[in-house]
C-alpha cells in the first residue's frame, strides 16, 4: 500500500506549498530525535516526515506520487546525512536550534515571587507596599564581574571570547550543533587571575532586599505585577531577572466580592420590612451611606448604588455596590409580641397555629 504523506503531515490533498512548509517545520520540531532522547520510535518517525515533506514540497515528485507513480528517493536519502541536512536548512536555515542549545553570552538572573497581602480598600483604590525578599545582587566590590579590582584581563581561552562554546556531534541528520554557555567565563567572554575576595568570583552576593511596589487600583487575589530586572543577579556581566509580586486581597467582613462588584448584605425585621426603614451602607472609601429601604420589602430585595463598588484594573470607573436585604423571622417571641401578632393574623384573616402557651395549660 502506498504512504499516504497528506496524512503524516495532516494537510488536505489541495494543501498549498506555504501550508506543506508550515506543517513540516511543526511536525519536525516535534518528532526530531534530539528532543525526544528518550523515544527509540523518533528517527523513524521523523524520517517519514522528512520523506512526505520532500515529495509533496515538489511539484513535480508531488504530480507524480498524486497519479500513483512510484518516488524514488535515493537520490535524497541514499547519500547518508547529507540529504536530510540540506533538507532541513532549506526550511529552517541554521540547524543549531535543533542540538538544544542556543545559550550564547551570559545568563541571565532567575526571576522571584514575591506575594503581598492588602485589604480591600488598598486594592480597590490602590497602594505602594514594600515587598522584602533575599536574593542575590551585584557584588558591591568588583561590580558584578568576579575579578578583583585592578587584576588583568585576558581573552577566554575555552570560547574565544565569544562567551558560548559550540560543539558538533553527528546523528540522523548529519552534523549538528549545539551552542552553550562557556563554563569557564560563564558567558562573559573574560578570564582573570585573581577573584574579588567579597564573591569569591561569582560577581554576586546574597543579601535582604526591601523593593517599593505601586499597586495600581483594581487588583484581586491572583494579579501579578511584573519589575522588569528587579530578580536575581546572575553576575559577570549577566542581566538580572524579573520580580513577580503576586497579590492577595484579604476579605472583608462588610462586602462580597464579585469582579468589579461588591455586595453588601443586610438583615431587617418583619416591622421594617413592612413599614419601610433607612439602612447606614459602609462604603469602600469609608463613612456610609443611607439608602431608604421601601415599605412592603421582600426578602431578597436589592439596591444597586452605581459606582461604589471596586475600581476597574487597567480601565476607568468603578463597579457597583449592591445592597441585598434578607427579612428576619423572629423565633423568640414574648408573651405581649404573640399577642399582637396573633391580633396582627387576626385583622388579616391568617389562621396561625395554637400557641404551646395555650396548649400546656
Amino acid at each position: 500500500m502506498a504512504k499516504d504523506y497528506y496524512g503524516t503531515l495532516g494537510v488536505a490533498r489541495d494543501a498549498g506549498s506555504e501550508e506543506i512548509k508550515r506543517a513540516f517545520r511543526r511536525l519536525a520540531r516535534e518528532s526530531h530525535p534530539d528532543a525526544n532522547p528518550d523515544d527509540p520510535t523518533a528517527e523513524a518517525r521523523f524520517r517519514e516526515i522528512a520523506e512526505a515533506y520532500e515529495v509533496l514540497s515538489d511539484p513535480e515528485r508531488r504530480r507524480r506520487y498524486d497519479r500513483g507513480d512510484t518516488i524514488d528517493l535515493s537520490d535524497i536519502f541514499g547519500g547518508g546525512f547529507g540529504g536530510f541536512d540540506d533538507l532541513l536548512r532549506s526550511v529552517f536555515g541554521d540547524l543549531s536550534g535543533f542540538g538544544g542549545g542556543g545559550a550564547r553570552g551570559p545568563v541571565r538572573g532567575r526571576d522571584i515571587l514575591a506575594r503581598v497581602e492588602l485589604d480591600l480598600a488598598e486594592a480597590a483604590f490602590g497602594t505602594t507596599v514594600d515587598v522584602s525578599f533575599r536574593t542575590n545582587v551585584t557584588c558591591a566590590v568588583c561590580a558584578g564581574d568576579g575579578a578583583k579590582p585592578g587584576t588583568e584581563r585576558s581573552r577566554c581561552p575555552t570560547c574565544s571570547g565569544s562567551g558560548a562554546v559550540r560543539q558538533a556531534r553527528r546523528g540522523l541528520l548529519g552534523t549538528v550543533m549545539s551552542v552553550t554557555t562557556c563554563g569557564t567565563c560563564s558567558g562573559s567572554g573574560e578570564v582573570f587571575a585573581e577573584l574579588c575576595e567579597r564573591c569569591a568570583g561569582g560577581g554576586v552576593s546574597a543579601e535582604d532586599r526591601t523593593v517599593k511596589v505601586e499597586v495600581p487600583a483594581g487588583v484581586s487575589t491572583g494579579t501579578r505585577l511584573r519589575l522588569t530586572r528587579e530578580g536575581e543577579a546572575p553576575g559577570r556581566g549577566g542581566q538580572p531577572g524579573d520580580l513577580f509580586v503576586e497579590t492577595i486581597v484579604r476579605p472583608d467582613t462588610r462586602f462580597e466580592r464579585n469582579g468589579d462588584d461588591l455586595v453588601h448584605r443586610a438583615t431587617i425585621g418583619i416591622a421594617e420590612a413592612s413599614l419601610g426603614t433607612q439602612l447606614d451602607v459602609p462604603l469602600l472609601e469609608g463613612g456610609t451611606t443611607e439608602v431608604d429601604i421601601p415599605a412592603g420589602t421582600q426578602p431578597g430585595w436589592q439596591n444597586r448604588l452605581s459606582g461604589a463598588g471596586m475600581t476597574r484594573l487597567g480601565r476607568r470607573g468603578r463597579g457597583d455596590l449592591y445592597v441585598l436585604v434578607n427579612v428576619e423571622v423572629p423565633t423568640d417571641l414574648g408573651q405581649e409580641e404573640e399577642e399582637l401578632l396573633r391580633r396582627f393574623a387576626e385583622l388579616r384573616s391568617e389562621l396561625p397555629s395554637e400557641s404551646r402557651r395555650r396548649r400546656r395549660r
